[in-house]
């Protein structure tokens, strides 16, 4: 079996997950947006994994928009999004973003795109820098 590892932001919640990941998608709904804060929500699916919390359990908070089936789970302390259980615990959603171990695969759609973002295209031809261009102190 495969075993990924991931945590919060400050440290406090930590898990693994035993398993594969069935679906690696990017949505863009609007949902998704505002509950990232970002252009999309980047998150892996599993029917089959099982996440084990290693820290910090007790410190994860649950939120699902009434009426819905949108929820998020994230730690209390530092409010970084972590995996949670959906449809009955019959679903695993795993934020990717708070994975500590190399996946090894991609995501493999972008899904709900007429809710992107208007300033979420061409991003591919933006300029990159290796950390936040201007500063001088390095």
């Amino acid at each position: 079996m495969t075993v990924t590892k991931g945590s919060c932001l400050c440290g406090a919640v930590t898990f693994e997950i035993d398993g594969h990941f069935d679906r690696f998608l990017l949505c863009h709904c609007r949902r998704c947006r505002k509950d990232t804060g970002s252009a999309h929500a980047a998150n892996l699916f599993s029917f089959s994994a099982q996440l084990t919390w290693l820290s910090g359990q007790q410190d994860v908070t649950h939120f699902r928009l009434a009426g819905t089936l949108h929820g998020k789970s994230f730690c209390r302390h530092c409010g970084s999004a972590v995996p949670t259980l959906q449809m009955d615990n019959k679903l695993l959603v795993v934020p990717a973003g708070c994975l500590d171990t190399t996946l090894g695969i991609m995501p493999e759609a972008h899904i709900f795109t007429d809710s992107r973002a208007d300033w979420d295209r061409h991003l591919a031809t933006l300029p990159e820098f290796a950390q936040l261009p201007g500063r001088t102190d390095e």
